[in-house]
């Protein structure tokens, strides 16, 4: 007896424990939402991070008006931004050639061509004459042999169609290997008889030289498919003065291929491309530094948003617990359902929160499976925004026990309990069949009533409809669907909203037939998702099985909704994966191996990725923000004025075959990083070890299902 008295108190004791240690958590939530619910009332530029970002929208739309303004002629093509970059530590190749509104000449190679491109600028209308002289020297400098090729060009005034330049070229495929001197030079006259013609205003004789060395051989890479086997003329020019400045037309130009190129392929790509071009160094940095401070100071602050929280607002796995928990009380409480506590389960993960609800319907459970899960996850998200959780939630729910097989679509099986039954040995028919007329007279008043309902409503077409009834109940299953045309962009009205439409319009209709029987609407948008239902922000599918996702809980307001567009949700939380694969170094090296992470060409390193692991380390914000800006500087900076080097070095040992090569490489790492780090991050959120494990038991405990 007394054995027996000590056991109880023990258990009681355990279970006032829980008690406590249950209102001990409730208590603290509650807190944290009152805390939450307040920092709504806080004015935008109370935050800093609100600065941050309405500075990156300002720099964005001046870079976008500074680029638009460049390439649409706006700003003219003055040379005078290159030449004055030029002439300060800027630029380290030295002051180039300024372009005025005197007469000049250009000549470069084109290798695919295999000609040397002449081009003349700011002539005066009239007759152009060109003439070039190619002279072979041998090693002294002495000429060894020459060629003259000359031409003559109208040139029309100004107004008029290629105004102002003309063109000539100079082949160099049928030359030799050696050292050569390009000549050439352009009069304008006042007609085209250049016998009898004067030199008009303007047009008296301009020459440009160039001096260049030819080297005939095969592709460096011929063995490769898909590189030329023929052989290759490379041109090496070896005195060619200084740079030609380029103009402002032609910079914003590179600027949107520069910013293509490292959204394709990264920092490294865009250097790459640009150093093979000449575009100026100086140029490159400040178009790697602005896409930089863009995403930085947009993208950086949303997601500071999302993930930061104080440290007294953040939930533990016991909160989450508990929240959850609570959720599924409600929710099975509101539908009627039972839940098996015994196997229900939830795992808080660091890519998701799995929750696993076993339930049994019960005689007054009027929702299907879908529908249950729909209004679990619903709760859910809604409790998991007010406390600013968005880590994806993977929902599954399972029907069990007796009753799992009642059909909420025909009403089969509806009202009805097997353990609830009683066996009587006899059975008294009497009321069934006094009260059979009137329930048949009910179910077809009520479906007259739906079809009425749904002829009344052009935007509304019903597609399938059940009503069951007993003395209790009039269960009514409605599918039906917009008609209007993209009906799941403009159909605005919810289900909820349809359904309390639908039952006020049936009781309106038959108030004198209901009587005492209680009126219950179910509808089903045909179109509609899970994701809508459950109202989530953003779902991910499994590639393997559609019908498992995962819902992220919906945020407020332009930057919330912004995050969680497909494409910046799934980017966001490739990089979060990413972020979390290099949490540990951060975490043991703080701000400075932050700089380095940022800084060096890790694949996948960047600003991004950076204040990503900063925010997951709980680095200080303005921390964060100026570790990426100065290890992104850094790298665009160390980039933009190593890449014409590289450049040089490719030409001086023949391998400019390896440029496009390594430009293909860097893009295709890129992808193919990208791509394995999705891959490997859905098989680890869609992993089945949980799921297979909560099916095994619930066949444990019931049988086969």
């Amino acid at each position: 007896m007394g054995e027996g008295r000590v056991d109880s108190h023990d258990e009681a004791e355990h279970v006032d424990h829980e008690t406590k240690a249950r209102n001990k958590i409730s208590k603290e939530l509650l807190e944290i939402r009152n805390r939450r619910s307040g920092d709504s009332k806080h004015s935008f530029l109370s935050k800093k991070e609100n600065f941050v970002l309405a500075g990156g929208i300002i720099y964005t739309l001046l870079y976008t008006l500074l680029i638009f303004g460049m390439t649409s002629g706006t700003l003219g093509n003055s040379t005078t931004i290159d030449h004055s970059a030029s002439k300060t530590f800027l630029d380290i190749g030295g002051e180039c050639d300024q372009i005025t509104d005197e007469p000049w000449i250009l000549i470069f190679p084109n290798e695919d061509e295999k000609v040397f491109s002449m081009y003349g600028y700011n002539f005066p209308s009239g007759h152009g004459v060109g003439t070039y002289t190619i002279h072979h020297l041998e090693e002294g400098g002495h000429e060894i042999e020459s060629w003259t090729d000359s031409r003559t060009w109208p040139i029309p005034a100004n107004g008029e169609a290629e105004a102002d330049y003309l063109y000539f070229s100079a082949p160099f495929e049928e030359l030799n290997e050696g050292h050569y001197d390009l000549n050439y030079s352009i009069t304008i006259y006042n007609q085209s008889n250049i016998s009898t013609a004067s030199v008009v205003e303007g047009g008296d004789e301009i020459s440009k030289s160039v001096e260049f060395e030819l080297d005939i051989s095969k592709q460096t890479f011929a063995f490769l498919p898909f590189v030329d086997s023929e052989k290759k003329h490379q041109v090496r020019l070896t005195d060619t003065g200084a740079r030609s400045c380029w103009g402002i037309q032609d910079l914003g130009n590179w600027g949107y291929i520069l910013i293509g190129a490292e959204l394709g392929g990264g920092r490294e790509t865009a250097m790459l491309t640009g150093g093979a071009a000449g575009i100026p160094a100086w140029w490159m940095a400040f178009s790697s530094l602005s896409l930089s401070a863009i995403s930085l100071l947009i993208i950086y602050p949303l997601m500071y948003k999302v993930y930061h929280q104080d440290s007294d607002d953040i939930l533990s796995r016991t909160h989450i617990s508990q929240l959850v928990e609570d959720s599924v009380i409600k929710t099975a409480k509101r539908l009627n359902i039972d839940i098996d506590w015994e196997l229900y389960k939830i795992e808080p993960r660091d890519l998701s929160i799995d929750i696993m609800v076993p339930y049994k319907n019960t005689e007054s459970t009027l929702s299907d499976s879908k529908d249950v899960r729909a209004e679990v996850l619903r709760e859910v998200l809604e409790e998991f925004a007010i406390f600013r959780v968005f880590k994806p939630v993977q929902l599954t729910v399972r029907t069990i026990g007796v009753n799992q097989a009642i059909d909420f679509e025909s009403g089969v099986g509806i009202g009805t309990s097997a353990e609830g039954q009683e066996e009587e040995g006899e059975q008294n028919y009497t009321d069934f069949f006094s009260e059979l007329h009137t329930l048949s007279r009910v179910e077809d008043e009520v479906r007259e009533s739906l079809e009425l309902f749904f002829a009344r409503r052009p935007d509304l077409k019903m597609e399938a409809a059940v009503v069951t009834s007993d003395d209790r109940v009039i269960f009514v299953s409605v599918i039906y669907r917009p008609t209007q045309r993209f009906a799941f962009f403009r159909f605005k009205k919810t289900r909820d909203e349809v359904q309390t439409e639908l039952h006020r319009f049936i009781s309106k209709r038959n108030a004198d037939l209901l009587g005492s029987q209680e009126l219950i609407v179910k509808g089903r948008n045909q179109i509609s998702t899970l994701s809508e239902r459950a109202g989530a922000g953003r779902v991910e599918r499994d590639i393997k099985n559609d019908q498992r996702i995962v819902a992220v809980a919906k945020q407020d307001g332009f930057g919330g909704k912004m995050l969680q567009t497909k494409f910046l949700g799934n980017t966001l939380s490739t990089v979060e994966y990413m972020a979390n694969e290099k949490r540990e170094m951060i975490n043991k090296w703080g701000f400075w191996g932050l700089i380095v992470f940022v800084w060096i060409p890790f694949m996948a390193s960047g600003v991004l990725v950076g204040a990503m692991l900063g925010l997951l380390s709980r680095m200080n914000f303005t921390r964060v923000l100026s570790a990426t800006i100065i290890g992104g500087s850094i790298a665009s900076v160390t980039w933009a004025y190593t890449a014409e080097g590289i450049v040089k070095f490719m030409h001086q040992y023949k391998l400019e075959a390896v440029i496009p090569l390594m430009i293909v490489v860097f893009v295709g790492a890129a992808f193919l990083h990208i791509r394995s780090t999705k891959m490997r991050r859905q098989t680890e959120l869609f992993e089945d070890t949980l799921l297979d494990n909560f099916h095994a038991n619930i066949q444990a405990k019931y049988g086969e299902q």
